[in-house]
């Protein structure tokens, strides 16, 4: 099993590289780093070395304490269970889309649709 703090590392890379739009095979390339090495990162099931959080903060535009959830702001005030759910692939898309949903029925009409999934249609 991975480690909880290696797990909510990758998970503000992860979030941090998609908020600024940037690729894994991008963020690969910058770091000399192939995308599957960047998804083992994002998981956690790779740790990251120091030097390559250095690398990432400066390629990210952040600093090493956010990226380890040490500074104020940064995800660290989410448990790392959380964390991770949000990483997980699909989720950000997820969250664009029902952002993008503008009225209120409609948003409440999916989040009963995703529950009634999630319990397995036992309603």
């Amino acid at each position: 099993m991975p480690d909880p703090i290696d797990i909510g590392v990758g998970a503000r890379i992860r979030i941090r590289r998609r908020e600024l739009g940037v690729s894994q095979a991008s963020l690969g390339e910058h770091l000399g780093l192939t995308f599957q090495q960047i998804q083992k990162y994002e998981r956690g099931s790779n740790r990251v070395s120091a030097s390559m959080l250095v690398k990432t903060a400066a390629r990210l535009d952040c600093s090493v304490a956010w990226l380890v959830g040490e500074e104020d702001g940064a995800a660290g005030h989410l448990e790392g269970g959380l964390l991770a759910r949000l990483a997980s692939p699909g989720v950000a898309e997820l969250v664009e889309a029902f952002n993008a949903i503008e009225g209120p029925q409609a948003r409440t009409a999916l989040m009963h649709l995703a529950r009634s999934m999630a319990d397995g249609g036992r309603d």
